[in-house]
């Protein structure tokens, strides 16, 4: 890794910010893979290690931007299920420790 590239990694129970978020994607975005379907022409989009990511559009930019819209849902729905969210070459948005809540009903009164 380059010196002027550096992993950033999210605090445990954070969602990121919107920037890194966006930087994510645009990274996660280069490796969109499309095919043309037979049935009606149109576009079938999805990013390798992003199951259940897809997009389907009627041209390829159509594509990519829904499919951008789609891995944001998937990336943000992902981090507060805890799901595993794949490890980009820069960006790590897994947190590295599980958020401690403490259970209601467990709080001692003084």
């Amino acid at each position: 890794m380059s010196e002027d590239k550096k992993m950033v990694t999210l605090p445990s129970g954070y969602l990121p910010p919107d920037e890194l978020l966006a930087e994510y994607i645009e990274v996660a975005m280069r490796d969109f893979v499309y095919e043309i379907l037979e049935d009606d022409g149109s576009y079938f989009g999805t990013v390798p290690g992003f199951q259940g990511a897809w997009a389907n559009a009627d041209t390829v930019e159509e594509c990519r931007r829904e499919l951008a819209e789609v891995l944001e849902g998937w990336i943000i729905l992902g981090i507060e299920r805890e799901h595993e969210i794949p490890v980009l070459p820069t960006i790590d948005l897994m947190p590295k420790e599980k958020p401690h809540t403490p259970a209601f009903g467990l709080i001692k009164s003084a």
